[in-house]
């Protein structure tokens, strides 16, 4: 417990340090970035949005930095992370908004891809040398394949020419957004393509990531100390298993941590809503309060995600445990 504890006060440095900086950039940029913002919205902007422009970049608010800093270290804890310019909303209402989308496809995606992925991997290590091995150059060529590319495949084969899925979007335009069955089906059914392009892209690295784990593994003493004592053979692969996952746990927290990011192409290729297309259109627009909100999110999220990987890494691997005694 003393592991993830000194671990977690890493984490929590590095969050401070990144708020710190969220805060310092924007009063450090030349020139004067409000008249800027308000000249390219030609006028489509209220009093408040600008004394809340100008808040952002601590301007006419007659107050020390340090002043500047605690308050803003206040408003990040209630969850006011400013106003978007462009959008005249509360840029967490923003994020809130989009941040299911793409945890909805991308981290869903990622995860399907992992288990999948690491079950094969599991299974074509424990029986390297057969037939199965015949798979592994079709994974090989698979992986290097960019998931845009792949998806701008399956567009243009499934959706453009077989018409076997929708084309673009979310979900059907015709609909609302609502509790209802009619849309939930939409939804999923729009999200069918682009979370196939994500899996299939993903799958051979997890797939061939475990399998050379597995092989490894499989050489170790405890391995053959197992298979020497009579073990059935759903025993052995257990322990090899669960030994040979620990690079993949990590490797999967890193994944989780940068869905934000990863999201943007996805997104763009589909015409998929979420925090990918909404980055691209903070950047356009020269958005800084979204950009703020943005950099914040994906530097929590990862942070998040891999204290999450440290703890199940504590969890599975009696070696960490017993090292912290020590």
């Amino acid at each position: 417990m003393r592991t993830l504890l000194r671990r977690f006060a890493i984490y929590l440095f590095t969050a401070w340090t990144t708020i710190t900086v969220n805060f310092i950039l924007p009063r450090l940029m030349p020139g004067d970035p409000i008249q800027q913002l308000i000249g390219k919205l030609q006028g489509r902007v209220t009093p408040e949005m600008i004394k809340a422009i100008k808040a952002q970049f601590g301007q006419g608010l007659n107050q020390s930095m340090w002043t500047q800093y605690v308050h803003y270290i206040n408003q990040l804890l209630h969850g006011d992370l400013g106003i978007s310019i462009t959008l005249s909303s509360p840029v967490s209402d923003v994020l809130s908004s989009q941040i299911w989308w793409t945890v909805g496809l991308i981290g869903v995606g990622a995860v399907v891809s992992f288990f999948i992925g690491t079950a094969l991997g599991v299974l074509f290590g424990w029986t390297r040398g057969s037939r199965a091995d015949a798979v592994i150059p079709a994974a090989t060529f698979l992986q290097s394949v960019p998931y845009y590319f792949l998806g701008t495949i399956l567009i243009m084969i499934f959706a453009a020419t077989l018409h076997w899925f929708p084309l673009m979007g979310a979900y059907d335009p015709s609909l609302s957004p609502e509790w209802s069955w009619t849309y939930i089906a939409s939804v999923l059914r729009y999200g069918e393509l682009p979370l196939t392009s994500i899996v299939l892209s993903s799958l051979a690295g997890w797939m061939l990531g475990m399998r050379n784990m597995m092989v490894t593994t499989m050489s170790e003493d405890f391995v053959l100390m197992a298979v020497a004592k009579g073990l059935s053979r759903r025993r052995v692969m257990w322990h090899a298993a669960r030994n040979a996952v620990l690079p993949s746990v990590a490797n999967l927290a890193l994944t989780i941590g940068l869905l934000v990011s990863g999201s943007l192409l996805v997104e763009q290729i589909f015409n998929y809503p979420g925090v990918g297309n909404l980055l691209v259109n903070a950047v356009g627009n020269e958005d800084y309060p979204l950009l703020q909100g943005i950099f914040l999110l994906i530097t929590f999220t990862v942070l998040g995600a891999n204290f999450l990987a440290d703890a199940l890494y504590y969890v599975l691997d009696p070696r960490t445990r017993t090292a912290a005694v020590h």
